[in-house]
């Protein structure tokens, strides 16, 4: 029997809503606090910084399901539904039994999953009255996003680019002019929370705790103008389960379940995509699917960091968030993998990781690079460095498969393409990458700033 590749929805088959797990979760994540009060958030006390609506889907707890604008659910047609692709030349180099599919979120205009949110918070300042909104970028994903669901809605947007990914990656740069928005190198000399960097650490190459701040300050300063954030934050979690509501159709439609969901890690916003509606079934007791959520070695929060209260920025500008963290001071390597660059995890999956709901895995750079090219080779796309380190956890799986001799169905995210991080892998075929072994005194100093 010929084994189906791609499995596709229609137009007419986008989720009408999005999946908010927090309604359904036994143990809540626990509330954002004031940091001068420590006093829990309420949606009215976001209202300075984001969008009113947003605001109120950050705190949500009781509603499961929440509506997507029409207007939204239009401009995600551009793009979705995103393809379920079955991995079957990665199978057959791998001699596994396992069964190996990909959601294949690199298809959107912008490259990577990160537009699933972009689009919805574009469209709630919009409604809001914004003439502008600010942001920060790691590896740049996340700004090309937002640079075009800002020209899409009619907004001026300024990205705060972490500096070693605005000189690594010129063409996420580029990408982001193209759209209309206006790209700073941070640490900049724009905010005062830049310049202190800059003052402090003169050859400081950015982080997105930085770029955090600096677009926060903007925003805070600007008239009509609010901030917007691409990944941590349980509204950004909330939109990207878009992800796995149309992945669950697809594996119906291949007529299997996954026993093992994974994504890449960062913040947390393609893996709650891709994992939050397949849980949602372990959480109601039907299924017990396995969710594995792959980070750096070099910036690894989830497998050593501590759960505790912190700021997601490094100046101390958000309010603190419950997470598992290496502390807002930690200074990650400048590894390729630009997007995954960043201290903590976002407060929901840092509680279903204490809750033993999901786990986690890290993964050296080196491994991620490999497992990207073996995967250009056989199912023909150049994944992104992030994606690269879902791809390695879904080999190691694979393997693990063939070993036991068990058939397992494995499903990862594809969150983006590396067509504009060549030179990353021009440096990887070059022999020129390292590993980058965090140690653990660095673990510790960036915790005792806390």
């Amino acid at each position: 029997m010929e084994k189906r590749k791609k499995f596709m929805l229609s137009e007419a088959d986008i989720p009408t809503k999005w999946y908010n797990i927090t309604a359904e979760m036994k143990n809540k994540p626990q509330p954002m606090l004031n940091p001068e009060t420590k006093e829990p958030l309420k949606a009215e006390d976001l209202f300075p910084l984001f969008a009113t609506e947003l605001s109120r889907q950050e705190v949500n707890q009781t509603d499961p399901w929440i509506e997507i604008p029409e207007a939204v659910r239009e401009k995600y047609k551009i793009y979705r539904p995103t393809p379920l692709v079955r991995a079957t030349e990665l199978e057959k180099a791998l001699d596994t039994p396992a069964h190996i599919y990909f959601k294949n979120e690199s298809v959107s205009p912008v490259g990577s999953h990160k537009l699933n949110s972009a689009l919805p918070q574009a469209y709630y300042n919009k409604v809001d009255g914004m003439t502008n909104i600010t942001t920060e970028t790691g590896a740049g994903q996340w700004g090309t996003a937002l640079a075009f669901a800002a020209k899409t809605f009619g907004l001026e947007l300024a990205v705060y680019m972490v500096k070693i990914s605005y000189e690594q990656k010129p063409y996420r740069r580029s990408l982001m002019q193209t759209w209309g928005a206006q790209v700073i190198a941070s640490p900049s000399m724009s905010t005062k929370a830049g310049r202190k960097i800059i003052t402090d650490h003169p050859n400081y190459q950015g982080s997105l705790g930085t770029a955090i701040s600096e677009a926060i300050e903007l925003a805070m300063q600007t008239p009509n103008c609010k901030y917007t954030l691409g990944s941590v934050l349980n509204h950004v979690s909330l939109h990207q389960t878009i992800i796995g509501l149309e992945a669950e159709k697809q594996m119906e439609m291949a007529g299997e379940y996954p026993d093992v969901v994974i994504g890449c890690f960062g913040g947390g916003s393609n893996f709650s995509g891709i994992t939050f509606p397949f849980l949602r079934h372990n959480l109601q007791g039907e299924r017990q699917t396995r969710f594995v959520a792959a980070e750096p070695a070099s910036c690894p929060k989830l497998t050593r960091g501590k759960f505790r209260y912190d700021f997601g920025d490094e100046t101390g500008y958000t309010p603190l968030i419950p997470m598992y963290t290496l502390g807002h001071k930690f200074t990650p390597a400048n590894i390729h993998a630009g997007g995954l660059r960043y201290h903590g995890a976002g407060s929901i999956v840092s509680q279903l990781l204490m809750d033993g709901l999901v786990e986690a895995t890290a993964i050296r750079q080196l491994e991620t690079f490999e497992a990207g090219v073996l995967f250009a080779q056989t199912e023909g796309i150049v994944p992104a460095p992030e994606s690269t380190h879902a791809i390695a956890a879904a080999i190691k799986e694979a393997k693990l498969a063939k070993e036991e001799g068990k058939k397992r169905v494995i499903l990862f995210n594809l969150s983006g393409h590396g067509l504009i991080d060549m030179s990353a892998y021009d440096q990887y075929l070059a022999g020129d990458l390292t590993n980058h072994e965090v140690t653990d005194e660095e673990i510790c100093k960036g915790l005792e700033d806390n």
